[in-house]
């Protein structure tokens, strides 16, 4: 802890200073340009792979990058979506997966999450990945074609969601899939047949 607040202090003290009227403008609201549907894993920063600054990316951050289907039951995923693409506009959506994800190897390994109830009721959410993750191409071992087979099987999902069906009807909303490797800095999107390639 005693790193993380003298990170705080360098960023009072260094940081914001010199940029402090940018800070001051988002004072006045945001415009985001996505909506980065994105893992909790601690080596993903979506900030440094996007090269934005704070107000341009709106994000969701959940084991696995998960989006649950559309149901009445609320939940933090749907409401930020709604909220995303109604409130603000943004006109496009990314789910982000990665290498080495902790929660698609427990998808991936039955009985591996058995210890952690509320991670694998979680987790099972998504399934039908791995019924779709021999569909994918673009990746050699079977965990990152399974987190590749993810990224499809949640945009299917978002589909399902009514804002989003709106805007992707009304041609206002895009949809993108990416696989980020963070040991080579490599980030690969998907086409509409789960083919990844490098962006």
């Amino acid at each position: 802890m005693e790193s993380i607040l003298e990170g705080i202090e360098r960023f009072q003290t260094k940081v914001f200073p010199d940029r402090r009227e940018a800070f001051e403008a988002l004072g006045g609201g945001q415009q985001p340009k996505i909506l980065l549907v994105t893992c909790s894993d601690s080596r993903i920063d979506p900030s440094m792979v996007t090269q934005t600054d704070p107000g341009e990316v709106f994000v969701v951050r959940n084991a696995g990058n998960l989006v649950a289907p559309h149901s009445a039951a609320p939940s933090a995923e749907a409401a930020t979506i709604e909220y995303g693409i109604e409130a603000l506009g943004i006109p496009d959506i990314v789910v982000c997966g990665h290498t080495h994800c902790g929660a698609m190897a427990a998808l991936g390994q039955p009985g591996s999450a058995d210890g952690l109830p509320s991670v694998k009721a979680w987790i099972e959410t998504s399934t039908a990945s791995l019924d779709r993750r021999d569909s994918v191409s673009g990746f050699d071992d079977d965990l990152t074609k399974l987190v590749a087979a993810n990224v499809c099987q949640q945009l299917d999902h978002l589909r399902g969601h009514p804002s989003v069906a709106k805007g992707l009807e009304a041609g206002t909303l895009r949809l993108h899939g990416w696989v980020y490797d963070f040991e080579r800095g490599d980030v690969y999107a998907c086409d509409e047949n789960g083919n990844f390639s490098r962006v």
